[in-house]
């Protein structure tokens, strides 16, 4: 199915590996520009090569933090430079560290609203203006279905994640008129870095070997295995193109059928 990414330029963040990685390569693979940022020098390089390979459009990588107010207003900077404009922003970050509520005193706490919130609010109030020169656009936020049904040892995303569906709901709203679709997607248990961090944990705390504690993971999902970062990378290229085009304000979970509330 062409989604009619051809020609669009697109902002992902944390785009070097994961889901970012995974949401970069569903965009570029369909036609679109995508500039990318990471932390880490090398597989952000390893990453914009691969991406070269996959689209006629450009491609660019940029060190950026995405906690950082500075660093996102020159990944904007640059990226628009490089593309000649905006159309498409895919926000994510990495998450703040697992533990229960006394785990954390109040730096935790705000290091954690700086990351997971603020990342968001900034880089979307970057990102407007530039959709709305453009005649429009679409941003995606990669959130977690912690917003739908809270993860255990999970207190810092399960309570902030939820301001970003708020936001992305309000700003749907807000920019509508505009043609500006704002959106989530919710990841569940995906083979990426973080799962098999969050994996040893449990398998830690219950003194089991890791082997064992991702067998139970993947029992866990109704359809019986932990998650390939491309099946939430195709959610977002659908989200974020034209093929959507009547879509905005919605939260869509890509977590092969563990959360199992009716809304």
């Amino acid at each position: 199915m062409d989604l009619g990414l051809k020609g669009k330029r697109a902002i992902v963040m944390g785009g070097s590996e994961g889901l970012g990685k995974a949401s970069a390569v569903a965009l570029a693979r369909d036609g679109a520009s995508v500039v990318i940022c990471a932390r880490r020098e090398e597989p952000l390089r390893a990453t914009v090569a691969e991406l070269q390979k996959l689209t006629p459009g450009k491609v660019k990588g940029v060190r950026a933090d995405v906690a950082s107010a500075s660093d996102l207003a020159c990944l904007f900077e640059e990226a628009v430079a490089e593309m000649g404009g905006l159309d498409i922003l895919v926000t994510n970050s990495g998450g703040p560290p697992p533990g229960f509520f006394m785990d954390f005193d109040d730096r935790a706490w705000q290091d954690a609203f700086n990351l997971v919130v603020m990342s968001n609010v900034r880089a979307i109030r970057l990102a407007i203006p530039h959709l709305e020169r453009a005649g429009g656009g679409s941003i995606v936020n990669i959130v977690s279905t912690s917003v739908k049904q809270p993860i255990q040892n999970l207190v810092l995303s399960n309570s902030l994640r939820m301001a970003v569906v708020g936001l992305a709901k309000t700003l749907a709203q807000q920019y509508a008129p505009k043609g500006i679709r704002v959106n989530n997607v919710l990841p569940g248990s995906m083979a990426t870095a973080r799962i098999h961090k969050l994996t040893e944990n449990r398998a830690a705390q219950r003194g089991i070997p890791f082997e064992q504690a991702w067998k139970e993971r993947e029992k866990e999902v109704p359809m019986g295995r932990i998650g390939d970062p491309m099946d939430l990378g195709n959610a977002v290229a659908f989200l974020a193109s034209p093929a959507a085009g009547y879509v905005t304000g919605a939260t869509l979970q890509v977590d092969g059928g563990v959360v199992q509330y009716v809304m």
